[in-house]
């Protein structure tokens, strides 16, 4: 993967955790549940692509 789109992945990973962040801040009755459901996988996702390429682009 080049690095402009690794970039761009932590870029767009940033803003999803925080949009988590934020709807987790929210009193539970106020969580709309499908949004942080669909935002957390989101999030775990974007995270795991930048894992597997930090880790692709180590030298052994």
């Amino acid at each position: 993967m080049s690095k402009d789109v690794i970039a761009i992945v932590a870029i767009v990973s940033f803003v999803i955790w925080i949009a988590v962040s934020r709807e987790a801040a929210k009193p539970s009755k106020e969580i709309k549940w499908p949004i942080m459901i669909t935002l957390l996988s989101a999030g775990t996702l974007s995270a795991l692509v930048l894992t597997i390429s930090l880790f692709q682009s180590l030298p052994f």
